[in-house]
């Protein structure tokens, strides 16, 4: 992009003069932000504009990623990187007195999405920009996001994330392109001209969708595709008469209704009222988008739907947004008349369902009341769809009434939507060799026999473009020092550092980049939690979404037999260790709430004993997200991915911390298996079952956690601690943490994510590190042979793959 200095400092002090009525010095940070970032995007618009109308000038297929989670991060800096203007917009601002780094900490982080589903959606876009390929993104423009996540005594609490507090200066409203989505009414049929039934619905409730474009921009090409994210609104929300008659709250009833449904990311939906809005939510976008394409379609293209799938190919990532495919269908059939056979045909071409999880609670299914209630015409394109389906179970499983029962996507009063996606879509696909083999051997096998022709794999990938030239720059430098530039869009050229592992001044540099980044970790965190960290220990990072099978608390067990083991044995001397915990856990989600007061309780009792000062700390991050992601992961030495094996479809914080040089203590699930394949398991710390032993003791109903208990009298004791009054006077509050590893709960089996069966194995590998991070410079060329074998896990490569086998997309040079 052409970076004209002058040009961008006049639209900077224009922007504040016209936004704010002020000029540079009387500018606030905020301020300042806004007009940098409104400065910045006059410089990416007209290739904004142009990429558009490439893709217009000659119509070609274009992905849809329809996905309820972006998990986008800052713009600020990474647009500026992706543009190649970086360097310049910092010169012009230092010539100005203002100081960078205080305009980009001003920038919120976007509230659109909570875990690795978000960010692998947000890799991917960038991935799609940068390899030239025509493909955007759809979701919902959440006002709040999912929280703000505080920690008041220990606990996690939840305030509103008012992201957009003030103004987005990236979005784009195109209000010219709002579409209206209907829920409830009555199902009525007449005739059309030609005598076919026609479908509409009476007294319906319609929202309106407004979309918000942002900006995806390319690293080192002029494309910059869009995603488009819909707010809801009522198109008659405000009643003036009940206004008139002092009735204030109904008179503007409607309108909160409608905006409930983008206000936040993931309501709870333990009752009745949060299931019927988490559907809201889903139907609202996937329909609105399925608008979006239809209307572009029949304008660019024609009512000729049978090449739709020439021009469109819409993913599905994971069963959020599968209601998607009876709404095409309905679509197809009512708004167009296309008849069964034929809009079936579309969409069986059209549909892809990318798979997230192995856990059966994690698939989504609705409750039939609710569906039918909410979406009286889709669900009856859904019970036809099913009607069919069972026929064709018939005939495949002639006498297996099972299957033809539990594979019905309507049973047990329920929608099951990845039966749906499968049956339709014609790919589905699993993110990590592991995972996909378990879906087509396990949980999906009867799937797998009747359509095996659809199942591959995608294993996940993330962007080395944020991930490392934007979050570690300094081993940036470093690496292309070395290897030159080129890895920042092919990144299997880090394949050329392993030459230096046994290069000294490479070794000692990577040491010294390594405590620079921790040196900047322990300020920030200083600054905002007060909290002291010493760079001179080890620091063993868990961050992620804070879910059972992820195992914090098998982490968090080790932290507390650590503790014992120091304080009991004065001749133990571990190096000095840090464990920095970061997590959300969803607002309905109880256990796991607990385990976040856990964590924080044990810290409150370690980091205020002085017998364990210098030797041991732990440190809970409040508030994880991906802005806070770019200081910890470039200062961690331990990589935490300990999840029970068989249970993470895939992990990429696993490999964003190998490509920034941390070593990976965890079990060989998900990703971490191909990373081992990489890296070499010499060069990581692998322990626990495998994800056939845990399969074999569960269908052998074999575990006993007891046992376990019974022959490690340390470990007996730390589960013992979570009741005995150790870290809760009241002996109440980890109570049913502690029975649900020792006795089982709510009908769960005891110790359901075999934490006690790999607690002896994962101690092991603690020692191994304790042990092997006192030779600094071994530890160093592990970590660099790590950085070098990271290439595989590329996002790029990644949407390599879903082109080549799934998508087909053509590149689209913009000029």
């Amino acid at each position: 992009m052409t970076f004209d200095a002058e040009q961008f400092k006049e639209n900077l002090t224009a922007r504040l003069r016209r936004q704010y009525g002020k000029d540079i010095s009387q500018a606030n940070k905020h301020d300042l932000f806004d007009a940098v970032s409104a400065s910045a995007l006059e410089i990416i618009m007209p290739n904004w504009m142009e990429t558009r109308k490439a893709y217009e000038a000659k119509p070609t297929k274009q992905l849809c990623y329809l996905s309820a989670e972006f998990l986008m991060g800052r713009a600020l800096s990474n647009n500026l990187i992706n543009s190649g203007i970086m360097d310049q917009v910092k010169e012009v601002l230092k010539g100005m007195n203002i100081n960078y780094d205080l305009v980009e900490d001003e920038e919120p982080d976007a509230g659109l999405g909570n875990g690795g589903l978000g960010r692998l959606a947000a890799c991917f876009l960038d991935s799609l920009a940068t390899l030239e390929y025509p493909g955007h993104g759809y979701g919902i423009r959440y006002q709040y996001g999912m929280f703000e996540q505080h920690i008041e005594d220990g606990y996690q609490v939840e305030y509103p994330d008012n992201w957009l507090k003030h103004r987005d200066p990236w979005e784009t409203k195109r209000s010219d392109l709002a579409v209206t989505v209907k829920f409830g009414g009555q199902i009525k049929y007449g005739k059309t001209p030609d005598g076919q039934d026609r479908f509409y619905l009476e007294n319906a409730e319609e929202i309106i969708a407004t979309p918000y474009d942002m900006p995806i921009v390319a690293y080192g090409s002029n494309t910059v595709n869009t995603l488009r994210l819909w707010q809801a609104s009522s198109p008659n929300g405000f009643d003036l008469q009940l206004f008139n008659d002092m009735q204030y709250h109904r008179a503007v009833e409607r309108q909160n209704d409608a905006e409930n449904i983008s206000r936040v990311l993931y309501p709870n939906d333990n009752g009745p009222m949060g299931k019927e809005l988490r559907l809201r939510q889903q139907y609202f976008f996937s329909s609105a988008s399925l608008q979006d394409l239809i209307h572009h379609y029949v304008n660019t293209v024609g009512t000729d739907f049978s090449k739709f799938h020439e021009y469109h190919v819409i993913q599905l990532n994971d069963t959020h947004p599968v209601v998607a495919i009876p709404e095409l269908m309905r679509i197809l059939l009512d708004e167009y008349n296309v008849g069964w056979d034929d809009a079936w045909n579309v969409v069986t071409k059209t549909f892809a369902y990318t798979n997230h999880t192995i856990l059966a609670e994690a698939l989504e299914k609705w409750p039939i009341d609710v569906f039918q209630r909410l979406l009286p015409r889709v669900y009856q394109i859904i019970e036809e769809i099913n009607r069919r389906l069972v026929i064709e179970l018939r005939q495949k499983f002639p006498e297996d009434y099972y299957n033809q029962n539990h594979m019905a996507i309507i049973h047990d009063g329920k929608v099951y939507m990845a039966w749906l996606a499968i049956h339709a879509g014609f790919s589905v696909n699993g993110v990590a060799a592991l995972h996909t083999e378990l879906l087509k051997t396990q949980e999906l096998k009867n799937w797998y026999t009747l359509y095996p022709e659809k199942f591959n794999n995608k294993t996940n990938g993330v962007t080395q473009r944020r991930w490392l030239l934007s979050s570690n720059p300094e081993l940036a430098e470093f690496i292309t020092k070395r290897i030159g530039h080129g890895w920042e869009k092919e990144l299997s050229l880090l394949k050329g550092l392993e030459k230096f592992a046994d290069d000294e001044a490479s070794i000692n540099e990577l040491i010294a980049i390594k405590r620079h980044n921790k040196e900047k970790l322990a300020e920030y965190l200083k600054h905002t939690q007060n909290e002291f960290l010493d760079p001179e220990s080890i620091f063993d990072t868990q961050v992620k979404r804070l879910h059972e099978y992820k195992r914090q608390l098998l982490n968090v067990l080790h932290i507390m037999y650590e503790y014992n083991r120091i304080v009991e044995d004065p001749s133990y001397n571990p190096p000095a260790h840090t464990y920095i915990f970061g997590a959300k856990a969803a607002s309905g989600y109880r256990r796991a709430k607990a385990i976040i007061k856990l964590i924080n309780a044990v810290a409150d009792r370690v980091n205020n004993d002085r017998r364990v000062r210098g030797k041991l700390r732990v440190v809970f991050v409040e508030n994880y997200r991906v802005s806070v992601a770019e200081k910890i992961i470039p200062a961690s030495d331990v990589s935490e991915q300990i999840s029970t094996a068989g249970y993470e479809a895939s992990g990429t914080s696993n490999m964003k911390f190998m490509m920034n040089g941390a070593l990976t203590i965890g079990t060989l699930d998900g990703a971490n298996i191909e990373i081992v394949e990489e890296a070499g398991e010499e060069n990581a710390f692998i322990f626990g079952l495998k994800a056939d032993e845990i399969i074999k003791m569960k269908s052998e109903h074999t575990y006993n956690p007891q046992k376990y208990l019974d022959r490690n009298p340390q470990l007996a004791k730390v589960v013992n601690q979570l009741v005995d009054g150790t870290y809760d006077p009241s002996g109440m509050l980890f109570k049913e943490i502690h029975d649900s590893i020792v006795y089982g709960v709510e009908g769960q089996p005891a110790d359901v994510f075999f934490l006690l069966a790999d607690f002896d194995s994962y101690c092991q590998a603690q020692e191994q590190i304790a042990k092997e991070y006192a030779d600094q410079k071994t530890w160093a060329r592990k970590c660099l042979l790590n950085i070098a074998n990271s290439g595989k896990f590329s996002s790029d490569r990644t949407i390599e793959d879903y082109v080549k086998d799934i998508w087909k997309l053509k590149k689209v040079t913009v000029k």
